[in-house]
């Protein structure tokens, strides 16, 4: 790669700390999952995964979610891997703005035009202002200020709470700071799963005049208070249109054609108000330009968009060729945008 900081410098940066936390159990425990499923043996997998870490930036899990062990050198050299999303991250995120995107309550407070929702902060005596807030609500989600991949997410019921204080006291005590009024869904997401609140995952790049759009994953829970997968929850890939790739999937070898519990086919699924979806990444991919490269969570509510958060250190959702048939993945478009 060239000198833009995704280069020779990062990748032996990558490399040494990789080493240095390198866990021979786990690599040989995913190289007989690869095995298991696409029937090579497990020394040549454990080989070609080290290879293609220290050569292609590729993590571990990586090679087993997108089915490395199936694809050619050509075919893997267009997949997106977490080593170099990182990389851009580091790049593309001043220092200086990362803590809008770490602090929830910062970000809420930045954001708060495209947030569509009410939220408040608890905070030392002012219990009487959250039962306020969680009796008009009925239900609340109450997060954690620096939780990541829904850690720290809890949903609570006004019909629930008998001592006010004690609720206030009780999440000032365990640092649940920031209450939110529950995001309406449009009916279209809802018919999926109606009991959690399915994201759209937009990862995006800010040039400084134009938004490119990188990928776009549709989250689905299964009920619990997140579309995590630590919660459940899957993806499935979308095109440009919006319209499901595939059926869904996670990093837990669990593939979906149906939902679980609704039992809606996956590859049928259409994000509703695309077009609107696409506009409003673009509107807030420019409120912080100091922050460049970012995994947008959204929700398509009934009128429209909705921002539920941004992640300055983007992440990565791909094809994964045994569901999808599709044995390319979006790096393409990375590099065309970023220009690495």
């Amino acid at each position: 790669m060239p000198s833009n900081g995704l280069g020779l410098k990062s990748r032996l940066g990558y490399l040494a700390e990789r080493a240095r936390r390198i866990n021979v159990g786990s690599v040989i425990e995913r190289a007989k999952e690869a095995s298991a499923q696409h029937g090579k043996a497990v020394p040549a997998v454990v080989v070609d995964m080290l290879w293609s870490a220290g050569r292609h930036n590729v993590g571990f899990q990586d090679y087993i979610d997108y089915d490395f062990a199936i694809l050619n050198r050509a075919e893997r050299a267009t997949y997106m891997t977490h080593p170099v999303s990182n990389q851009i991250s580091e790049r593309y995120a001043h220092p200086d703005f990362r803590h809008l995107f770490h602090d929830k309550i910062e970000f809420d407070e930045k954001f708060s035009d495209f947030l569509r929702r009410e939220w408040m902060v608890v905070k030392p005596g002012n219990a009487d202002e959250l039962r306020d807030f969680v009796q008009r609500q009925g239900t609340v989600i109450v997060k954690t200020p620096m939780g990541q991949a829904g850690s720290g997410v809890f949903r609570y019921h006004a019909a629930d709470v008998s001592d006010w204080d004690a609720f206030h006291a009780d999440l000032l005590g365990q640092g649940r700071l920031l209450g939110e009024e529950v995001i309406r869904q449009h009916p279209d997401l809802a018919a999926v799963c109606p009991g959690t609140v399915n994201t759209t995952r937009v990862t995006a790049f800010f040039d400084g005049e134009k938004t490119h759009i990188l990928a776009m994953a549709q989250k689905f829970g299964r009920g619990e208070v997140s579309d995590q997968m630590s919660f459940g929850g899957f993806y499935t890939m979308l095109d440009d249109d919006g319209h499901a790739v595939s059926a869904g999937y996670d990093s837990h070898g669990h593939v979906h054609e149906l939902h679980p519990d609704s039992g809606f086919r996956i590859a049928d699924f259409q994000l509703p108000l695309i077009d609107e979806v696409k506009a409003f990444v673009d509107q807030v991919a420019r409120v912080v330009p100091q922050v460049q490269y970012v995994g947008w969570d959204i929700v398509v509510g009934p009128d429209g968009p909705v921002l539920v958060e941004g992640n300055w250190g983007a992440g990565v959702y791909e094809n994964k060729p045994s569901v999808s048939g599709i044995r390319t993945g979006h790096k393409p478009r990375y590099q065309a945008a970023i220009k690495f």
